[in-house]
């Protein structure tokens, strides 16, 4: 079967439950999120059917402030590097095309960017802006 490019909300919403139903079953990374989303499950991943739609598909539908919450959890450095190594695998199992690769280095750039964003906020003793 070929693949093709993410191109719409219908593969946005493939890809988000794809790779969130692989996160929820992982023995590293899943607990913590099952833990703080709990039953909430529907409502996390509308949330990230949007992001992903205003990053990939510059559909700006998301409104959020994503640091604040995950500065909360006891997430490091491994638990990124988990995190990404499942979201590349699903989206190279999905798609393949500009997008697609735009979606794995994105990912790698928020890595990186909330990791340093959540140190600062966890260091700070002011609320964080965003």
């Amino acid at each position: 079967m070929s693949k093709h490019d993410i191109s719409d909300l219908d593969d946005i919403k493939n890809l988000v439950d794809t790779f969130y139903g692989k996160v929820q079953v992982d023995d590293f990374i899943g607990p913590i999120f099952n833990e703080k989303i709990r039953n909430n499950w529907p409502e996390h991943l509308r949330k990230m059917y949007q992001f992903w739609q205003t990053i990939l598909l510059d559909q700006h539908t998301y409104q959020g402030r994503p640091f604040p919450p995950h500065a909360q959890l006891p997430i490091k450095q491994e638990h990124f590097e988990r995190w990404l190594a499942l979201f590349d695998t699903t989206v190279n199992e999905l798609y393949e095309g500009p997008i697609a690769e735009e979606a794995k280095s994105r990912g790698r750039k928020m890595a990186t960017l909330f990791q340093v964003k959540l140190e600062h906020i966890r260091q700070s003793p002011f609320r964080p802006l965003l």
